[in-house]
């Protein structure tokens, strides 16, 4: 698969993609939420602050019904650039696979069925505790229930998320558990600075180096829930975890609760690896030995700014984009250009 590319561990990766070739694909989406993404400056997600809170369920609906029905707008940048769920969403149509909608702590429910954990929304990690020990107990063994059947009706299950603020939750996790790395952002200009200092303050209240405190301080919900989803479908089927940062603070946290690194792999796009502001493939080889399988999308050749805007620096990633398009990628055999083709057709039918 030409426009599929794998970096970290090569055989690994030529094993996971020759195991899911053009066999069953089953797509979840985890949307949380985290009250660090209200600090002014930290996401572009949701271009006005009382948006934010819609980004997950927006983006849940989106992939289902191709518009939102939580809010009235699309999630896009007034200038146009859309929420990666329009990538999602095509890559799952093309291929024909399946999603089911995880909620993990968003602050709104979505307007469509969905699994719900029960959890609560994430606190601002720069003024308190993320979520109770309790909760982050919840969340892993919630999870571990959740990945049983997901796992076991699927040659390969997909993992994304959907969490505003979710890249600097990651950023608190992974400096919590020793990890030391840069992590993406969603906008051209990381903004590295403002990150870190939510981080530093978050990480005075830590006096702990067990996992569970550390996800309890400066994580969020969808961290611990994706982890235990992983601990369990891993026994059982294929997991990719689609997505950059997040992921690598979901990997980071599982090596506590253990999962199967052999059926494991992360999928992103090329835009996440290529981020000078961030090193994913160096932040993921300290965690575990896995795969990471980068979908090499052809976005800069789309004659649609907002599409083309991607691989200029913005957004990314997201919605689990990189690993839906792997996915469709590997269940169809169609290619990146074919795939422009019809995520360009998906845009037009909303502008």
């Amino acid at each position: 698969m030409s426009d599929i590319e794998i970096l970290g561990n090569t055989q690994k990766g030529i094993e996971f993609i020759k195991r899911t070739e053009q066999k069953k694909f089953l797509f979840s989406l985890v949307i949380s939420y985290t009250a660090t993404s209200e600090i002014p400056g930290i996401t572009i997600a949701g271009e006005h602050p009382d948006l934010i809170k819609f980004t997950g369920p927006a983006d849940a609906e989106f992939i289902h019904y191709g518009y939102c029905r939580s809010i009235s707008v699309i999630p896009m940048t007034p200038d146009g650039k859309p929420t990666p769920a329009l990538l999602t969403k095509t890559a799952l149509e093309a291929a024909s696979i399946p999603s089911v909608i995880i909620n993990a702590g968003s602050k709104l429910s979505p307007k469509l069925p969905f699994i719900d954990m029960n959890l609560d929304y994430g606190k601002n990690i720069g003024k308190e505790p993320a979520l109770s020990l309790d909760d982050v107990g919840k969340a892993v063994e919630y999870g571990r229930i959740i990945g049983r059947f997901l796992g076991a009706s699927t040659d390969c299950l997909i993992i994304g998320e959907s969490i505003p603020g979710g890249t600097t939750t990651a950023m608190g996790t992974l400096a919590g558990l020793g990890v030391t790395g840069l992590v993406s952002s969603s906008m051209p200009q990381n903004p590295v600075e403002l990150k870190n200092k939510v981080v530093k303050d978050a990480l005075q209240r830590l006096n702990s180096t067990d996992p569970f405190e550390v996800i309890s301080q400066l994580g969020d919900p969808m961290i611990p829930s994706v982890a235990g989803i992983l601990s369990t479908a891993s026994e059982i089927t294929n997991v990719l975890l689609a997505g950059g940062t997040q992921m690598a603070a979901v990997l980071a946290f599982a090596k506590s609760i253990g999962f199967e690194g052999k059926n494991t792999a992360v999928g992103t796009t090329s835009y996440v690896v290529e981020d000078k502001s961030a090193n994913l493939v160096e932040t993921i080889s300290q965690i575990f030995d896995i795969p990471i399988l980068v979908a090499r999308l052809k976005l800069a050749e789309s004659q649609i700014s907002g599409l083309k805007s991607y691989s200029e620096g913005f957004v990314k990633e997201g919605a689990g984009a990189g690993g839906a398009s792997i996915g469709c990628m590997l269940k169809t055999g169609i290619d990146a250009i074919s795939l422009l083709g019809l995520i360009e057709k998906e845009y037009r039918k909303i502008t």
